[in-house]
């Protein structure tokens, strides 16, 4: 998958390391949004076949024109000029062929960086030269025959692992066509189509049954079930009523609904993703560095070894031909091919399958790293729960003072708050459709709860700590269950009543913590939450062990105190307040973010808030991980035996590649490497 003859190395912004040229190319092309560099690679898929077959129709003559072919037939057929004729063919072949080759060979002598262009370039320029100068006096035998089928099956090998690499990077563009190129733009009651890229923030638009959604936006008016699985890997249809948000490229059901777009085509959720996997691509991680390096120095051990078996050959009286052809054949099959596109490829895949299910890598290191994961931290609300609180009773103290009043008179104080339990109470007003009242002369008591006047009484809506604080006694009737939180309704001065509110622990959260202890990763619970509703759900899902009660800053502290235990510790949480103690982890995981990619400090952004996903994860990290070295472990190990049977340690046993050899094992490395990545696959 070499450079294209009419542009060498424009692919990405610097010149890519060694035997990278096909995975930068590929990066560099196949997933831009606009889908240019896609047409651009098809482009040289095509060139390389068009070569490819030129060159196979020129291999017959030309085989039947060597003289060495004739000697192997027992034939003859050489007449005037025919060498000319064999010497003209091959000239077409060796330039026509061998062009993206000896281009790819300029490059990187430019760029002071030789690679694996640098190596074919140079083999076949030797041959070609060699088998010049016999034509035109120089004694001995020529090797066009072989000089041509090597360019032959390098064309071939070139093709087939381009197709490969186009696979490998499907997944991107199928993220790209999910956006639609029309929408409805709804004016003044009309509707009519236009250019997604049109569409200006504030703009409405209609979804019709069967259609994709055209922008980011919340539903105004209609409802419908909406699938999002491309998105964010959640399998079953979401239902979406007014006031939701819906996400650009998600396949509606059989509702139509107008939607309000809140940004552009280019700020939507399903751009920063495709940006995102994009960056992520081109992003080089420890392994990817590491499999540079070794192609740079393949590249260099070719080039020593093949100077080297020239000498040994030539010296040890064997003809100048004889070695010239070990040379050439052990720089063909040291071509650093495989070694250079045996993390690029796996890196495209992962990459862009993780997108698909909802994991969204931002730093290729964290995502490589996962495979070392001992411990796992969770932020309680909204990963291993629902987040969701909801009022599970309402006891009333007072025969004045009935459940519904309990509820208003606090609903009036609640509706200024932005916390979990201020929702969970105003939700089930909304239920019991109560007016709420207004509230007066609001204040927040810091950590324990909110004061306020409300027609005329004074109101405070307190939690527990406040009462023992001010030595209220607690009623008799209050039986704290574990998982509950509990508020308690002062009006006047008199204890009226207390609210419960829970949070459900979430169906999958269990299965994800039974699957961590499987793999001996220890998962603990961090949470502001009080230490009985901790303990509760710690134990409810067989953790290792919670910490409670901590606020923002003291999350932070507890991660360094696990890393200086040894651990390796990934941390989960929604990215804002957990911003610290993300960024503190060894692997920071933002969870529950949806069209919020830009959780800033975590490498990796799970968009669901789903406990499974990150085990996925860490599963689909460590399958990574192995693909790559695996990859790089047939890449060097190929070279270790095909090196020295090229150079002709066999020779005496019989046992000798020839160019042609050389390059058809070359070939099936890489094409190994390229099979071998696009087996990778997410275990949902």
């Amino acid at each position: 998958m070499s450079n294209a003859p009419s542009t060498p190395h424009q692919h990405t912004g610097h010149n890519p390391p060694t035997g990278m040229d096909h995975g930068a190319m590929m990066h560099g092309h196949s997933s831009k949004m606009d889908m240019g560099g896609h047409n651009h690679h098809a482009m040289m898929i095509a060139d390389f076949k068009k070569r490819f077959y030129v060159v196979l129709a020129l291999t017959v003559p030309i085989m039947l024109l060597s003289p060495m072919i004739q000697h192997f037939m027992g034939v003859s057929w050489q007449f005037t000029g025919s060498s000319y004729i064999l010497f003209a063919l091959s000239s077409v072949v060796f330039v026509y062929g061998g062009w993206p080759f000896l281009t790819g060979w300029l490059d990187e002598i430019k760029a002071k960086n030789p690679g694996m262009m640098f190596l074919i370039g140079f083999a076949i320029t030797v041959a070609y030269a060699y088998s010049a100068a016999i034509v035109f006096g120089l004694q001995g035998m020529d090797f066009f025959w072989e000089l041509d089928t090597l360019i032959l099956i390098m064309l071939l090998g070139h093709w087939i692992e381009m197709k490969s690499v186009a696979g490998a990077s499907k997944e991107l563009d199928l993220l790209v066509q999910l956006m639609p190129s029309d929408a409805h733009l709804v004016t003044n009651n009309v509707t009519h189509d236009v250019k997604t890229d049109t569409l200006k923030v504030d703009d409405v638009i209609l979804t019709k049954p069967g259609e994709k959604v055209a922008a980011d936006g919340v539903i105004v008016d209609g409802e419908s079930y909406l699938n999002e699985s491309m998105l964010t890997g959640e399998s079953t249809p979401v239902k979406k009523t007014k006031g939701d948000k819906v996400i650009a490229g998600s396949i509606n059901g059989n509702g139509s609904f107008n939607v309000k777009v809140s940004h552009s085509a280019k700020d939507s959720y399903l751009s920063q993703v495709v940006k995102l996997v994009d960056d992520a691509q081109k992003s080089k991680s420890q392994t990817q560095l590491l499999a540079d390096r070794a192609a740079k120095w393949l590249t260099i051990i070719a080039l020593l070894t093949g100077i080297a078996t020239f000498l040994y050959w030539y010296l040890t009286g064997q003809t100048f031909a004889f070695a010239m052809e070990r040379m050439v054949t052990v720089i063909v099959i040291c071509c650093p091919h495989a070694l250079g596109l045996a993390v690029p490829l796996v890196v495209a895949k992962s990459t862009a399958l993780s997108a698909k299910h909802g994991l969204l890598i931002k730093n290729r290191t964290a995502f490589e790293n996962s495979r070392k994961i001992t411990t796992v931290v969770f932020d309680k609300t909204g990963t291993l729960t629902i987040g969701k609180f909801e009022v599970s009773k309402i006891i009333s103290l007072h025969s004045d003072v009935d459940d519904k009043e309990i509820l208003r008179i606090s609903s009036a104080l609640e509706q200024k708050s932005e916390h979990p339990i201020a929702t969970g109470i105003l939700q089930k007003v909304k239920e019991l459709n109560i007016a709420i009242p207004t509230a007066e002369n609001f204040k927040a008591l810091t950590g324990q709860g909110v004061e306020a006047t409300v027609e005329g009484k004074e109101v405070r809506v307190v939690s527990p700590g406040y009462l023992k604080e001010n030595n209220l006694n607690v009623p008799d009737s209050y039986q704290s269950d574990e998982t509950e939180t509990v508020v308690f309704v002062i009006i006047d001065n008199q204890l009226a009543g207390y609210i419960a509110l829970s949070d459900q622990i979430r169906p999958e959260s269990a299965g994800a913590i039974q699957t961590l202890s499987e793999n001996h990763i220890k998962s603990i619970l961090l949470t502001g939450d009080n230490a009985k509703v901790a303990e509760s759900v710690s134990k409810t899902l067989g953790m290792e062990s919670f910490i409670a009660e901590v606020l923002p800053h003291q999350k932070l502290e507890k991660i360094k105190e696990l890393q200086a235990h040894g651990e390796f510790v990934a941390m989960t949480g929604d990215g804002v307040n957990d911003a610290p103690a993300l960024a503190q982890a060894d692997i920071g995981i933002a969870v529950g973010s949806g069209s919020d990619i830009a959780a800033e400090t975590a490498g990796i952004v799970l968009v669901n808030s789903n406990p499974k996903d990150i085990v996925n994860l860490i599963l689909f990290g460590k399958a990574t991980y192995k693909k790559m070295i695996q990859n790089l472990a047939w890449a060097t190990g190929y070279n270790v035996i095909a090196l020295p049977l090229a150079a002709g340690v066999l020779y005496h046993q019989g046992i000798l590649l020839s160019p042609a050899a050389g390059a058809v094992l070359m070939t099936v490395s890489t094409v190994v490497v390229a099979i071998n990545a696009s087996l990778l696959k997410v275990k949902v």
